[in-house]
């Protein structure tokens, strides 16, 4: 199954400001109920077969961000643009996604990026951009898709409140 990355919309039935339960059920909706994991948290998080995990993030009854881990089997793919953010080397998705948006290196940790103007987060343990076989270093192993501000400071986020009040 595509997983359709829509910054800053959502991901499938998955909708950043939804209510929290509509988030809850939309997440269950996600769950293959043929091969329930015993990882999965009812309203917090569900692992595919594949090993994709879809995660949400809830604050004051809203869902808030959706990050997805990278799936260990390829029946399951998360794609932006018809880009596919976990198969190919990391290096590779952040060079294809600078044809589209600005993506800047994590200044604490030059592993991860960030592509404010889509509020997407890539992430993944450590570089390894030279040893294919180091996936845990090569690809990334989650995304997270939130909402404007979700990563602000509290300063920033004073600085929002005053831009729109």
């Amino acid at each position: 199954m595509d997983f359709a990355l829509d910054p800053p919309t959502g991901i499938g039935p998955l909708r950043i400001g939804m209510a929290r339960d509509a988030a809850a059920a939309a997440l269950d909706s996600l769950r293959d109920p043929s091969a329930v994991s015993g990882s999965d948290r009812p309203g917090r998080h569900v692992v595919r077969p594949s090993g994709l995990m879809i995660s949400i993030d809830c604050a004051r009854d809203t869902l808030e961000a959706v990050e997805l881990g990278r799936p260990s089997a390829a029946t399951d793919r998360v794609v932006f643009r018809d880009l596919d953010v976990f198969a190919l080397p990391a290096r590779e998705v952040v060079r294809r996604l600078r044809a589209h948006t600005p993506v800047e290196a994590d200044p604490d940790d030059p592993a991860s990026f960030t592509a404010p103007d889509l509020l997407l987060g890539l992430w993944r343990p450590f570089a390894a951009d030279d040893e294919p076989d180091e996936e845990q270093g090569h690809f990334f192993s989650s995304v997270l898709l939130a909402r404007p501000g979700y990563d602000d400071t509290p300063a920033q986020a004073a600085e929002r409140l005053r831009q729109n009040p």
